[in-house]
């Protein structure tokens, strides 16, 4: 996790993880150190380490808001999602999933999140697997699905444990699929998980900004305006957005979601 402090290695970073150029971003932001009017004009309180970053909006062309219609009940208990103003709140119990209404293959989502509580876990599952949601709808029990997680970790989650198998700067990994993960990699042995390459991740009481853009059997994540970790070679790759509740109190808000060809 190295944070780098020259603008120019940044750019290089960004430009070889496939950001600069990438195919279809739209409404980014690209800042360095002396552009705080800028940063606070995007609402770059959100935003990590200092040096150049990428904020992508959701605005522009094809982006629309994900509202409570766009998701069903998977295993979730019928007071555990709730919204109200725009915000969507869960309360953690059970461990469980809500799923989007129709499956993606290709996409782009953003959203912001915030731990109410301390040591709070949560994440988005991509491609989840439709037999799998199924079968949990059905059967009305704890659990989750199968799918490529990115993990929505509150920075005092084991602090002790953090950096062997697990972080909570936006760890991306296969749960039951296949996928090549992009270095840097976990390294204890724990299976094939995409380490972030910054720590980025505000602490519980904060909001932080999430982009994930899913395309071709790939995931990335951006955390609060810079990429960090991802995976490749992945299979299946159509299928459900899940958000996932896991034992705490978390909110999100300004879900906004494109579909690509």
């Amino acid at each position: 996790m190295t944070n780098h402090t020259k603008n120019d290695e940044s750019a290089n970073a960004l430009s070889r993880r496939g950001l600069l150029g990438a195919a279809g971003l739209s409404a980014i932001a690209i800042a360095g150190h002396s552009s705080a009017s800028a940063q606070e004009d995007k609402g770059d309180k959100l935003a990590g380490p200092e040096g150049p970053y990428a904020f992508i909006d959701g605005q522009g062309h094809g982006w629309r808001d994900l509202v409570e219609e766009d998701f069903a009940k998977v295993n979730s208990a019928d007071d555990t999602w709730s919204w109200k103003d725009g915000v969507l709140y869960c309360t953690g119990k059970p461990i469980s999933v809500m799923r989007t209404a129709k499956e993606y293959t290709n996409f782009e989502i953003v959203f912001e999140w915030n731990h109410r509580k301390p040591a709070g876990n949560s994440g988005l599952f991509v491609w989840a697997e439709k037999e799998k949601i199924e079968a949990m709808t059905k059967a009305g029990k704890p659990g989750l699905p199968k799918g490529i997680e990115v993990q929505v970790l509150d920075t005092a989650y084991n602090p002790k444990g953090q950096g062997t198998w697990f972080t909570s700067h936006g760890d991306v990994f296969p749960v039951g699929v296949k996928m090549t993960p992009f270095p840097p990699l976990s390294n204890n042995g724990k299976g094939p998980r995409s380490f972030p390459s910054e720590k980025r991740t505000r602490d519980s009481g904060n909001w932080n900004h999430y982009y994930v853009r899913g395309i071709n059997g790939e995931v990335r994540l951006w955390v609060n305006g810079k990429e960090v970790s991802g995976g490749t070679n992945i299979e299946p790759r159509t299928g459900y957005l899940c958000l996932e509740s896991e034992g705490s109190p978390i909110e999100f808000k300004n879900l906004r979601i494109r579909e690509l060809p």
